[in-house]
């Protein structure tokens, strides 16, 4: 049975987690990424670990490259083809994320993002691969009043970066349009991703300066940075810090797994789809929570709110519930616990 994934983006911190459950799971994983926004330490981990397992060694495949560059991609399906073989889905993570970034950079955010996936589009089409799970995000929402976001409520970003992810949700609703017999399409709208596989191999590419705050705490507890900037007080939140729904990347995974399986067996079709928790905290009883699961001091300054941002993202998760049995496991004790496992595992702190 072909069982033959591609995943764009499959080395970054998602993405390496969706590799392993994969290959855990039978797959041969071919990961088409640039390495931008991927750790080196999740390229290496899994070079070491396809070397101890020679299963692992003749199922995953790491292809270098762009894919806003047309011509790598079409012989990577070529050769594929030429094998008498096909993807049987694309997982597609490759892009870029960062909200500030894409505030002071949209040009590059559009053109990375939304041509990338348009010339990804085309070669899937042209090789009839016509199953892709999007990874979309939750700040296509933008500043909405509802406690929890519903897949059917209307999307208004604030953002470039959410302003991408919903231009390219257009995009493939346009191409279902066009081809509804044959597209299944699902767009998962993550909220923040957070923790990492337990055995720490695994995690967010290392910066100095990272726009999520997970990696801020590490930093702060981890002696490379004296205090935790909080954007924002004054939030219509009981106390007066941002509300963010995280969810933990291993369950995060997870929902690609069995997002997959229910497009693969089902009629064609095109979903949007939250994967949260449907549990809200605030970046106070976060740091409470860090501090307390990891026995560290994180001391923080609060600043103004930075432009983007929004004051509450909580997922309605019924959907994807319902839809395939998709439930999260890991609670936040765990994500700060497993955060910082990773990053004392790579030697980021002191």
């Amino acid at each position: 049975m072909n069982k033959k994934v591609l995943i764009s983006g499959g080395t970054g911190y998602i993405g390496s987690h969706i590799s392993l459950q994969l290959y855990k799971l039978g797959f041969d994983v071919h990961i088409v990424d640039s390495f931008v926004n991927s750790p080196g330490k999740n390229l290496e981990n899994l070079k070491n670990f396809s070397n101890k397992d020679k299963n692992f060694k003749n199922r995953i495949f790491i292809n270098e490259g762009d894919i806003r560059d047309r011509k790598f991609l079409d012989e990577l399906f070529l050769d594929i083809s030429k094998r008498k073989e096909m993807f049987l889905a694309v997982i597609h993570l490759a892009g870029l994320k960062s909200v500030p970034e894409s505030i002071s950079d949209p040009l590059r955010y559009w053109d990375v993002n939304v041509n990338g996936t348009i010339n990804l589009l085309n070669v899937m089409k042209k090789y009839n691969c016509k199953s892709i799970i999007f990874s979309s995000s939750a700040t296509v929402y933008g500043n909405v009043k509802e406690t929890f976001l519903r897949e059917d409520l209307p999307c208004n970003p604030c953002n470039p970066y959410g302003e991408t992810k919903v231009v390219i949700e257009k995009i493939l609703s346009n191409i279902f349009t066009s081809d509804p017999d044959n597209w299944r399409i699902c767009n998962l709208r993550y909220f923040n991703p957070v923790g990492a596989d337990p055995s720490g191999l695994f995690g967010e590419k290392f910066s100095y300066n990272p726009s999520n705050l997970f990696p801020y705490l590490n930093l702060v507890a981890g002696g490379k940075k004296k205090y935790l900037r909080v954007f924002g007080k004054d939030w219509p939140t009981k106390d007066g810090t941002a509300i963010r729904d995280y969810i933990h990347v291993c369950d995060l995974s997870y929902g690609h797994i069995l997002a997959m399986n229910y497009l693969l067996f089902k009629k064609s079709q095109i979903l949007n789809l939250n994967l949260g928790t449907g549990k809200g905290t605030t970046v106070l009883e976060l740091i409470k929570t860090f501090e307390r699961v990891n026995n560290c001091t994180i001391k923080y300054e609060f600043e103004d709110r930075r432009p983007g941002d929004v004051s509450s993202l909580i997922a309605d998760n019924n959907l994807s519930k319902k839809i395939f049995k998709w439930y999260p496991q890991k609670s936040i004790e765990e994500m700060c616990k497993d955060s910082w496992n990773c990053f004392i595992k790579n030697k980021y702190a002191i």
